[in-house]
């Protein structure tokens, strides 16, 4: 009698563990093939209950700044430019949470949406041209990617921002997502990266702008 009283314990005691403690199956499948970082970063989207610890927006946060480079130089060099071409005026730069069907991302609890995915761009003016710059960055998993561009100012339409509920579908579950973009729009294409929204961006896009209606009334 007291063995089975042992093993009944023994099985309520891994039930509760599994319960509260142990992650659910659909995120320990996510975890395979992860490195102890990515799997961090998929634990703070997936996995809920105050229970399981786990990153707080304060440490996802703290996370992104120490391993989000500033990229200026990086941009510069794939780009192939030198600071001697670039006089107009200061070199630009946007970053911010990347949203798509591909990362992981959820509304935390002081209102911001926060993904795996973030996103870093840099714009350089030339007497003639604007060359951009973009890397999107994956936290959840190997898969950064980089694009570079370069457009006459003649050719350009406008800079803008972009502020938008964008409906986007992960794992079969359509969600609402409130996103911010920078647009350069040129006919037939444009140049969009994911952005904070701030005093600097807004100051930024107003200096472009300006630039912009100065070259094209030269």
């Amino acid at each position: 009698m007291a063995i089975v009283i042992i093993i009944a314990v023994l099985v309520i005691a891994w039930l509760i563990y599994s319960k509260l403690f142990r992650d659910p199956a659909n995120v320990r499948a996510a975890y395979k093939g992860k490195t102890p970082e990515q799997k961090e970063v998929i634990r703070y989207f997936l996995v809920d209950g105050c229970m399981r610890k786990k990153m707080s927006d304060a440490e996802y946060d703290a996370f992104i700044k120490k391993n989000v480079p500033s990229l200026k130089q990086r941009g510069m060099d794939k780009i192939g430019l030198d600071e001697d071409q670039l006089k107009e005026i200061e070199p630009v730069h946007f970053e911010g949470f990347k949203f798509d069907k591909d990362s992981y991302f959820k509304k935390c609890d002081d209102g911001v949406w926060r993904s795996s995915k973030y996103e870093v761009a840099w714009l350089f003016f030339s007497d003639t041209q604007v060359y951009l710059y973009k890397k999107t960055m994956s936290f959840d998993e190997k898969k950064d990617r980089e694009r570079t561009e370069e457009y006459f100012y003649k050719d350009i339409t406008n800079f803008s921002t972009v502020s938008e509920s964008k409906e986007i579908e992960r794992g079969g579950e359509k969600f609402q997502v409130d996103t911010t973009e920078f647009k350069l729009v040129v006919p037939g294409d444009n140049f969009s990266c994911a952005m904070d929204q701030n005093e600097y961006t807004e100051g930024a896009i107003q200096g472009m702008k300006a630039k912009l209606r100065e070259k094209k009334q030269a």
